[in-house]
């Protein structure tokens, strides 16, 4: 009989201890708290797209660089979910367009870098630059801009500021265009900016 009641207890004890490490157990990979996704300047984005796009061609050079509007992204300006490049390569006489996202999202954009087709192109080489003149980030461009274009910013605090990069005439070097609205034809005012030297160029309304 004690024999019978230390088995029961002992099976008590263990059926207890079960319960409470079942109880105190860890939440199951699918409760887990979703990552956050944040957006990237236009450098990083830069940055890794040529890193892949050296395979394609090693003597790649940037002819335009625009942000891509993402709203499951949040909206930090100087930043963004996603950004397009497009780059030529002299040797092959012929350009490549590449895109950059943080997320999987509508228009064929997809999650890191992601490869267009190759066109051949020719009038692209008189636009074109080398990757290390881009030597100043976006978000450092949206803060000069910002200091010439406060007027038009207190009364659009929340415009949406999309961002150009490109060789243009007024200067020798890229130059970011950052732009209050969805586009430049469509914007109320944009601030150019060296993107070189990080100086304050133009104003355009």
């Amino acid at each position: 009989m004690k024999l019978f009641m230390k088995l029961s207890l002992s099976s008590l004890a263990c059926a207890l201890a079960l319960i409470l490490a079942g109880c105190s157990e860890q939440p199951s990979a699918t409760a887990k708290k979703e990552e956050k996704v944040e957006p990237v300047t236009g450098q990083t984005a830069l940055f890794r797209i040529y890193q892949v796009a050296r395979t394609w061609a090693p003597d790649a050079q940037v002819v335009t660089m625009k942000r891509i509007h993402l709203t499951d992204v949040p909206a930090v300006r100087g930043d963004a979910g996603a950004w397009e490049v497009l780059l030529f390569s002299p040797t092959k006489s012929s350009q490549r367009t590449f895109t950059y996202s943080v997320i999987e999202s509508e228009g064929n954009l997809h999650q890191g870098v992601f490869p267009g087709l190759e066109e051949s192109a020719s009038a692209a080489s008189a636009k074109a630059f080398l990757i290390g003149a881009a030597k100043i980030d976006s978000d450092a461009a949206y803060k000069t801009a910002l200091a010439h274009a406060e007027e038009y910013n207190k009364k659009n605090p929340k415009q949406t500021i999309s961002f150009e990069l490109s060789r243009t005439e007024v200067s020798q070097n890229p130059v970011w265009r950052v732009i209050w609205g969805e586009s430049a034809g469509t914007s109320g005012e944009s601030v150019l900016v060296d993107a070189t030297s990080g100086d304050y160029l133009k104003t355009l309304h």
